[in-house]
């Protein structure tokens, strides 16, 4: 603690320049313990392995860095080899980073030191302090002193954190410091979350690892993500690092928007959730429902997303008319098989005779679908409507899509990826809270939006995920790539963009 208060300082935000100051929860929970508890009879650390998990905004990389300062300079041990872990570069240069800079700003330290772009050595003990990441088939052979392993939780395999644990079998009393938040993949098999069980069993006495110190900030699942308490529960530098303003504002954009709240829990919280959300309330959906004439729209440009199911299942076609004020109006149209109706509703026990009935799905004669019949329903379209282009899944697409385009139909390929699909994702959910998406009250696309559930990446890029959604999507998928082909439409004329800004991802 000396050490760090007399030769670190901050580096980042309002502090930058001011000496690092250690608040009381990482002295007595995480510092005190590491360093201070030994054998009284070797004289050697009793903590082996330190798995930190908290949220966001709580310092936990500053904190990281300055250890690894500290096993740098001061620690007994020479020719120590001290590592920054992750898994990748970018991510791992993180707390190197960091460190880097805190010597930069200590004469004492600098001066002790010889700084490279991915290494900082210090010459007199014969110890350095590197970047790896994870390409685990190159990193054997390590003699490790210290290991800071940042993020756990994005570790794709488990490759590169075994063979770093298992590069400490030569030194007294090496480290190996975890640090991450919450991770959104509860499975065998993932890294973090195995050494997140652990580290509970730990805590709560069931395993006993006198070797391992687990330090865990989280609020609980049934907490209220609304309340103070909860925020304070979990952020032990709660109005310190992590203001309240930021909080109450992060907050209410989980209460908002149904796709942030899990990410608000994980980051914001420690709660470790699944990456498969739930999106539009359908209270929300059905106050974006008018009706219009029809006739009102011929004419008018407008932007289609076309999802081909196989043979024996849902298509759909959504064109998408953008209107004034920054609205829009959704046209949906669904087709299939008439003689697999009947046993769909038994299985699925959804009306869809009924909707047949009512005009909202076209049903082809036979059990397997008639792209035939499809394809002269969109021409017929393209005579009302002024079509600019129709969006379709590359992947999936069909003779269909060839035809169409032979009769003069401008088709453009669609990624299902989060590169293509996460910004009309976004987008779309923004239009729909704002309610300026006037559905037309079509039941089909309501029972869709209710079936969606939403698939997040570590980059927090998300989309519709038609694995884990309850039941069918594709009028949804359709809607986002209209919107897609929309936002990105490149044809001469005025741009979206004058009107409604850039989007940036």
């Amino acid at each position: 603690m000396a050490f760090i208060e007399t030769h670190i300082r901050h580096c980042k935000g309002d502090l930058t320049g001011e000496k690092f100051i250690l608040e009381k929860w990482q002295k007595d929970e995480i510092i005190k313990p590491i360093f201070g508890w030994k054998y009284k009879k070797t004289g050697l650390r009793k903590y082996r392995t330190c798995y930190v998990e908290i949220p966001r905004k709580n310092g936990k990389s500053s904190l990281g860095a300055a250890l690894a300062l500290f096993m740098l300079f001061a620690d007994s041990e020479r020719g120590a080899e001290i590592f920054s872990c992750a898994a990748d570069r970018n991510q791992a240069s993180i707390i190197f980073n960091i460190a880097k800079t805190m010597v930069e700003l200590s004469p004492e330290l600098s001066a002790r030191a010889k700084v490279y772009r991915n290494s900082i050595v210090n010459p007199a003990k014969g110890n350095t302090y590197k970047v790896l990441s994870a390409d685990a088939k190159l990193q054997h052979g390590h003699n490790s002193h210290g290991i800071f392993f940042d993020e756990l939780h994005t570790q794709s395999t488990r490759e590169l954190f075994d063979a770093m644990q298992t590069s400490t079998g030569a030194r007294s009393q090496s480290l190996m410091f975890c640090i991450t938040t919450a991770g959104a993949s509860k499975t065998d098999g993932n890294i973090c979350w195995e050494t997140h069980d652990y580290a509970t069993k730990v805590k709560e006495g069931i395993i006993k690892d006198d070797s391992f110190l687990p330090v865990i900030y989280a609020a609980d699942e049934e907490d209220d993500i609304q309340l103070l308490s909860t925020w304070k529960k979990a952020n032990p530098n709660y109005n310190i690092s992590i203001k309240k303003e930021y909080f109450k504002r992060e907050s209410a954009k989980a209460a908002e928007l149904v796709s942030y709240e899990n990410t608000f829990k994980r980051l914001h919280l420690n709660i470790w959730t699944t990456n498969i959300t739930k999106w539009i309330a359908d209270s929300i959906w059905c106050e974006n429902a008018s009706k219009i004439n029809l006739k009102d729209l011929e004419g008018r440009e407008c932007w289609g997303g076309l999802d081909l199911a196989s043979t024996r299942d849902l298509s759909s076609l959504v064109l998408l008319f953008p209107m004034d004020n920054e609205k829009y109006i959704a046209l949906p149209f669904f087709w299939l098989p008439r003689e697999t109706i009947y046993n769909r509703v038994m299985k699925d026990k959804v009306l869809y005779n009924k909707w047949v009935d009512q005009g909202f799905i076209f049903a082809s004669e036979g059990d397997v679908q008639d792209y035939e019949f499809i394809r002269k329903q969109i021409n017929d379209l393209g005579a009302k409507y002024n079509i600019k282009s129709i969006a379709f899944d590359r992947w999936n697409s069909s003779q269909l899509v060839v035809n169409l385009a032979n009769d003069g139909c401008t088709l453009s390929p669609f990624g299902q990826g989060f590169a293509s699909m996460s910004a009309p994702t976004k987008e779309l959910e923004k239009i729909i809270l704002k309610r300026n998406l006037n559905h037309l009250e079509n039941p089909v696309l309501r029972w869709q939006c209710s079936n969606v559930s939403l698939r997040t990446d570590p980059a927090l890029n998300i989309k519709i995920d038609k694995a884990k959604s309850s039941e069918k999507v594709d009028g949804m998928v359709a809607l986002v790539m209209a919107l897609g082909e929309y936002l990105t439409d490149e044809t001469e004329g005025d741009s979206v963009y004058d009107d409604r800004g850039i989007l940036t991802l």
